[in-house]
């Protein structure tokens, strides 16, 4: 009767280390920050904001994509300036995202927490997410609505 009173100590913390070291794998296989909700608004036909749209879903965002005949009124609504405006629209973790902004970007973003609206690439360079021509030309990414004013943001 001793010998399994004493044995019995050792073999739970046996199982217990060999409970973590299978569940170690599983622990780990989890990305480490969770999935960030991201919702577009974009042309039906608008190969490019396709693209996009994949850039982000690899970079680990869930999207969920609104094609719509005219972006216009969500860019007006987000307060995109004009200036900045590019082909589809999307928010994100109270922020606005227009056009082909790097999904590293928006982590860095997201991460920062600046006092702005949000980030633009305006119009659509040819390097960027989703039109990937690879063409080697720069571009920048603008932070808008800040209480500083609009400012470079990165550069691509």
């Amino acid at each position: 009767m001793r010998i399994r009173k004493a044995l019995f100590p050792a073999a739970a913390g046996l199982l217990a280390l060999a409970a973590v070291a299978f569940a170690a794998p599983v622990l780990t296989a989890r990305p480490a920050v969770a999935e960030q909700e991201v919702e577009v608004w974009k042309s039906p036909t608008c190969g490019c904001c396709k693209g996009w749209v994949e850039h982000l879903r690899a970079a680990g965002f869930a999207v969920t994509v609104h094609d719509v005949d005219d972006v216009q009124p969500m860019k007006t609504m987000a307060g995109v300036p004009d200036r900045l405006a590019s082909c589809h629209t999307a928010k994100v973790g109270g922020y606005v995202v227009e056009g082909h902004v790097p999904a590293a970007d928006i982590r860095r973003l997201l991460g920062e927490k600046p006092r702005a609206l949000g980030l633009s690439v305006p119009g659509m360079p040819a390097d960027a997410p989703g039109m990937d021509m690879r063409t080697g030309e720069p571009y920048s990414v603008v932070l808008f609505g800040s209480p500083d004013g609009d400012k470079v943001y990165a550069r691509h």
